[in-house]
């Protein structure tokens, strides 16, 4: 078994704030096998990651969140940008014919640009796979919400932190039954199924810190709404 992170955010998304050097460094200090640098609408961080991975004995998987015009959907095993805004069908279409996967991160949290609301869950189906545990949701609802359309469907399932800061790495992994350590033999366990999803969820505290001025509003308020 490998195990896999395969969504997190450099300093390339407008969100996130280190560079790959420390997510590849706080991957290996974790343990993992396997990491994919999926920055918002953009490539080139997680390219110098793929390419630098080795030095830190980790497979680089290749890899970019889109901004489909329905919402994220995150393309692993890519080498060129996929541009945001196009229809999700296109977006799914485009990441196979550059031989990667098409992995819907968060699909049924709409403030997080969750596809669900948007597309028909026929739609949804036609996915690679479903990301069913993300450690930066606030309650697990949304996760196992994930978890009963993915087991509903016959789909392969992932996990992944999220991060968007270095020390998070790791939060959530994939376990990948597979023999074959390279990009392909990651992509081809993912597609057939053989995965295992493990994770906890992130402190809210660290969500904090990892959020947008926007999402730090909502999150105060959501919590002072819950504990008063």
């Amino acid at each position: 078994m490998l195990s896999a992170e395969l969504h997190c955010h450099s300093e390339l998304s407008f969100d996130g704030r280190d560079p790959v050097d420390l997510l590849l460094s706080q991957a290996e200090a974790v343990g993992l096998d396997a990491l994919a640098v999926t920055d918002h609408d953009e490539i080139d961080a997680s390219l110098a990651a793929a390419e630098q991975a080795s030095e830190y004995g980790l497979i680089g998987i290749p890899g970019s969140e889109v901004s489909s015009a329905a919402g994220h959907v995150l393309a692993l095993g890519i080498i060129e940008r996929v541009p945001a805004g196009l229809p999700f069908e296109e977006t799914v279409s485009r990441i196979r014919d550059q031989g990667g996967i098409a992995v819907v991160p968060h699909p049924f949290q709409r403030s997080r640009s969750g596809v669900a609301p948007h597309i028909t869950r026929d739609t949804l189906a036609s996915a690679d796979a479903i990301e069913t545990y993300n450690s930066r949701l606030l309650t697990g609802r949304s996760n196992r919400r994930a978890e009963r359309f993915a087991e509903t469907n016959d789909l392969p399932m992932t996990a992944g932190s999220d991060a968007h800061i270095a020390e998070m790495v790791g939060q959530a992994v994939t376990e990948i039954d597979t023999d074959e350590r390279s990009v392909e033999g990651v992509l081809d366990a993912i597609r057939a199924g053989r995965t295992r999803v493990v994770g906890k969820r992130t402190p809210w505290r660290i969500s904090f810190r990892q959020a947008s001025g926007g999402v730090k509003r909502r999150i105060k308020n959501r919590l002072a709404n819950v504990f008063g």
